[in-house]
């Protein structure tokens, strides 16, 4: 009976340790997520230079408009965004290939050019002018 009792015991003592360190786990998570959260927003919302994080995005995802986004060109990037979806809801007709590819290669050749402007000429065009396409 008493080994059932500090079996008993010996449980509750190491579901509340991992009810603890679970407990911390969870507070740690919260704080870096907060973090993250913090610095995204600062990061996306501050005036300092984009050049390079619109160019990669735009290389690797420009089918996605995700290099619009970035930029605070909503409309443009919607556009990236839902011809790439309509291609990929086409490709079984043959005729959404091409909208598939259109996007991804303004997206690839925008990202290029991003990357080839000086900062300056890259901020006065892109984010002080707001030239939405090339």
């Amino acid at each position: 009976m008493s080994d059932d009792k500090n079996l008993k015991d010996d449980l509750n003592e190491v579901l509340g340790d991992a009810k603890e360190k679970a407990k911390e786990f969870a507070d740690e998570a919260k704080e870096t997520a907060s973090e993250f959260a913090e610095n995204a927003r600062e990061t996306l919302d501050s005036t300092d230079n984009k050049k390079v994080l619109a160019g990669i995005l735009g290389i690797l995802f420009g089918g996605l408009g995700i290099h619009k986004f970035i930029l605070g060109y909503n409309k443009e990037g919607g556009i990236l965004l839902g011809a790439t979806l309509i291609g990929i809801l086409l490709s079984c007709v043959g005729i959404g290939i091409l909208f598939v590819w259109v996007p991804g290669v303004i997206g690839f050749v925008e990202g290029i050019i991003y990357l080839t402007k000086s900062d300056a000429e890259f901020y006065n065009t892109y984010q002080a002018g707001k030239k939405p396409w090339f």
